[in-house]
């Protein structure tokens, strides 16, 4: 096991180096100078002065010199200096990645305790108005737009019956105020993987009813609530726990979204802030912490599958 978890960090290196090369790159490829964009709409100044706020924020020097300079400082633990607030970008990513994370968990949890059962349901009834209405309701999900969504619930539960606020996190230290504020974004960030939670629980579970040894548990006469959640569930999570894991990439982009949507502060709205500004050392720091995050969760479900199932060992 320990072999294997060393030798899945050893394939992280190259991942994270190709995500912060991509990044470097990318954002240097958009239009706009951030010099010009930090000075905004004065009038008369002077190239000398550009040229110098450039210098000062260390874009005037070609893009390979600026790549290494990164490199260099990334091995160090040094993200950067943001070029609108000054601040260090570990420090500030440090401040708001804790809202994202509230948010991509709330989303999966939803997610999950929506779309296991609702699938299990589905399967154990299948062709009844319980697997029809399911499936319906999990293609429409699937089909809407998550910034859609949530404009929507935002119209609904905010605006006409006024039962959750609108923006914010909520006040700092006050749990029952910061889950009010999660609601609708958690519904809004999870919906999606609900819906194909929903799907793959049936399916898997459809899979598994069908086999022999279930129809053999069935004619020992044990009790259909122990067929179904003991042994059936059971072996029909790995397909479940992989589009999670899978699917966790999504949320975590979407929580991009709905932050803006809702105007929470988070990691996401702090990217899509810094991509405006052309902010480039935060852009690069929101998006190595969003891949290393990503990779961290991809090898949780990788060992997951030897908790679920102990015929699966790794070398």
């Amino acid at each position: 096991m320990w072999k294997y978890v060393l030798r899945r960090f050893l394939i992280t290196v190259p991942t994270i180096f190709g995500v912060i090369t991509l990044a470097f790159l990318m954002i240097r490829l958009a239009p706009g100078d951030p010099a010009e964009l930090l000075l905004g709409d004065y009038v008369g100044i002077s190239a000398e002065v550009l040229e110098d706020l450039r210098r000062k924020i260390g874009v005037d020097r070609p893009w390979y010199v600026q790549y290494l300079f990164y490199l260099r400082d990334f091995l160090t633990g040094d993200l950067g200096t943001s070029f609108r607030t000054g601040r260090p970008v570990l420090q500030e990513i440090v401040s708001q990645f804790p809202f994202t994370l509230m948010l991509a968990v709330a989303g999966v949890v939803f997610a999950v305790v929506m779309g296991v059962p609702t699938g299990v349901l589905a399967a154990m009834r299948r062709n009844s108005w319980l697997d029809y209405i399911s499936t319906t309701l999990a293609m429409v999900w699937v089909s809407s737009p998550s910034f859609w969504f949530g404009i929507l619930l935002i119209y609904v539960f905010a605006f006409l019956l006024g039962w959750f606020p609108v923006f914010g996190a909520g006040k700092g230290g006050n749990w029952g105020s910061l889950a009010l504020h999660l609601v609708l974004p958690a519904i809004a960030v999870g919906a999606r993987s609900a819906a194909l939670i929903t799907r793959i629980s049936r399916s898997a579970m459809l899979d598994i009813l069908s086999l022999d040894y279930i129809r053999t548990a069935r004619a020992k006469g044990v009790v259909e609530r122990l067929v179904v959640y003991k042994h059936a569930l059971r072996n029909a999570l790995i397909p479940i726990i992989t589009v999670i894991g899978l699917d966790m990439a999504y949320l975590l982009s979407g929580t991009v979204i709905i932050e803006t949507v809702f105007s929470r502060p988070g990691l996401g709205k702090y990217v899509i802030d810094g991509v405006y500004a052309r902010d480039y050392s935060t852009v690069q720091g929101g998006i190595v912490v969003f891949a290393i995050f990503v990779l961290l969760v991809n090898l949780l479900v990788d060992l997951s599958y030897a908790v679920i199932d102990p015929r699966i060992r790794y070398a």
